[in-house]
């Protein structure tokens, strides 16, 4: 049990006296010299102040002429009143620890009365102090509680702490079935001591019911002695559950949330009675409600960590599944497009005027699948560890590398690509190659969606991003289809293809602009899209000049 440090008796005790009248100050001192005191004496209040500014008094004995000048701060008063004059009683009640006595008493009767109420503000002073020592212990308990999302670890810092801070010889808690908070029972016994059941079992419903009857009244159930008094017919059940474990003294806490019981606490002295003060009862109470309170955020948390666990298995799943399936799917294309180049090169013999025309659907689709495989290996690649390569890159360099590659794409669909020879110098820290994939994904899906005679302008230049920083902004708008206001925020997740996409039957997996978007963020950029149904599409890429940190 916590106890508070004990006070040193060690030295003369000290007792200032304080009385007009010589002869009685004199007199008074004697008696207490006598007693085993060392007496410091006043005559007024100038030298009472002085003498209590000097000395560690262990009591003081003040005619009530000198009270208006006397400043209380914690030492025992012990009053010399004339009995027949008319005193006010009041005047004790600011110092706490103050007595009176008749100034004519004997000198048994002063040093008794002396005696006595230093014993008594001793006593204070050590129930004080230990109600501050089991303050500051439980204090300990909330936080060591609060400090872990373990609901176990926190059920088990509570019935230690309890059982070391209370000097109990038995503390058990179990909580009940209820969604916010796990099913945990913890326990805590003094060395020697055997552990109690695991379970409430077949008492489990008459420990629901009182505790939540308890909850309902914000009251505990302490009784100081069993023997003396029997615990009440609604705690019949747990008496018979605590089975040989017979207490003398016990304590049961319900630990609840809003108008429901979650659980409770049963803190027991097995071999003396106890009289459970209202201070303990109340830090009691005050560690339950933070145990509560733990519990269901823990539970929360808990909860969160295991979804997270299971998004993180899944993706990780996924993402070997999209590595599989890309060797599966690489190696007999590589077949195909190798016996394709055979036949067209005459490895067979000539090739009939008719089968021409198949070759080329054969080799259209064979590309296709190629960049979807590419565009698969690539979402793999993202959703590991791999590193960016980085280094100073020109983008207008970048952008006339991916324009000629699109080029003859465009002419094929009469699509004019604008701007591309004309953009300044302006240099950045990224990755090359991953850049490049980027611009080609956009280019490509600008081509892809412009109709015939559209047109496509490419600009870059240093701006500013959204944090204030200076980034290059590259900006690629086309005069094609457009994109539904409200799927625009949705085009860069995977898969994703606009309704008017589909709907056109215009090809695509629905991965350029999630790749591109991937890229863009692993560079610490943005990208943003803004579209018009019917009258075209402009994306815009924002990349730190400084590049990503790393």
């Amino acid at each position: 049990m916590v106890k508070a440090p004990a006070e040193s008796v060690s030295g003369p005790r000290v007792a200032v006296v304080a009385i007009p009248d010589a002869d009685r100050l004199a007199a008074t001192g004697n008696v207490l010299t006598a007693a085993g005191f060392t007496v410091h004496s006043a005559s007024d209040g100038g030298t009472l102040a002085m003498e209590l500014a000097r000395t560690d008094a262990a009591i003081v004995v003040l005619d009530p002429r000198l009270t208006d000048e006397f400043s209380w701060e914690g030492t025992p008063v012990l009053l010399l009143v004339d009995l027949t004059d008319d005193f006010d009683l009041s005047q004790l009640e600011p110092w706490g620890a103050a007595d009176y006595v008749s100034r004519n008493a004997s000198a048994q009767e002063l040093v008794h009365r002396v005696e006595t109420l230093i014993a008594r503000a001793q006593e204070r002073r050590r129930i004080r102090g230990e109600a501050e020592a089991l303050r500051e212990s439980l204090r300990n308990v909330s936080a060591a509680i609060r400090g872990t999302n373990s609901p176990q670890q926190m059920a088990g810092h509570l019935v230690r702490g309890f059982g070391e801070s209370l000097g109990a010889d038995h503390v058990w808690f179990t909580s009940f079935q209820d969604p916010r908070v796990p099913r945990i029972t913890s326990q805590w016994c003094r060395q020697g001591l055997s552990q109690l059941p695991d379970s409430l079992g077949s008492y489990e419903d008459a420990a629901r019911d009182l505790a939540k009857c308890l909850w309902s009244e914000a009251e505990v159930l302490a009784v100081a002695d069993h023997q003396a008094e029997p615990a009440p017919p609604r705690a019949d059940g747990l008496q018979e559950w605590f089975g040989p474990t017979t207490a003398r003294s016990s304590v049961l806490v319900p630990v609840g949330d809003n108008d429901s019981a979650l659980g409770i606490i049963w803190i027991a002295q097995l071999d003396a009675p106890r009289e459970w003060t209202r201070a303990e009862i109340a830090l009691v109470q005050h560690v339950a409600g933070n145990l509560a309170h733990s519990l269901i955020q823990g539970h929360l948390i808990s909860a969160q960590v295991q979804v997270l666990q299971q998004l993180r298995e899944l993706d990780k799943a996924k993402t070997d599944f999209l590595a599989t399936v890309n060797h599966e799917l690489r190696t007999p294309l590589t077949s195909i497009t190798a016996y394709l180049d055979m036949i067209r090169d005459g490895a067979g013999g000539p090739v009939p005027p008719g089968i021409e025309s198949m070759m080329e659907v054969i080799s259209r689709n064979s590309d296709r699948l190629r960049r979807l495989i590419e565009d698969l290996l690539t979402v793999s690649q993202q959703d590991g560890s791999g590193r960016l390569h980085l280094k100073q890159v020109e983008l207008g360099q970048v952008l006339r590398i991916v324009v000629a590659a699109l080029r003859p794409l465009a002419e094929a669909r009469n699509v004019v690509i604008m701007g591309a020879d004309s953009h300044e110098d302006v240099k950045i820290r990224a990755d090359e190659t991953q850049l490049e994939q980027v611009f080609t994904n956009i280019v490509a899906n600008a081509i892809k969606f412009t109709p015939d005679g559209g047109r496509i302008s490419i600009s870059v230049m240093l701006g500013r991003a959204g944090d204030g920083s200076q980034s290059a902004v590259v900006r690629v708008a086309d005069t094609g289809v457009g994109i539904p206001e409200q799927e625009i925020a949705q085009v860069f997740t995977r898969f994703y293809r606009a309704s008017n996409a589909s709907s056109a039957a215009v090809p695509g997996s629905g991965l350029g602009l999630a790749i591109a978007y991937d890229i863009v963020r692993r560079h610490n950029g943005s990208l943003e899209m803004k579209s018009s149904l019917g009258s075209g599409t402009t994306v815009s890429v924002y990349l730190p000049v400084t590049g990503p940190e790393q």
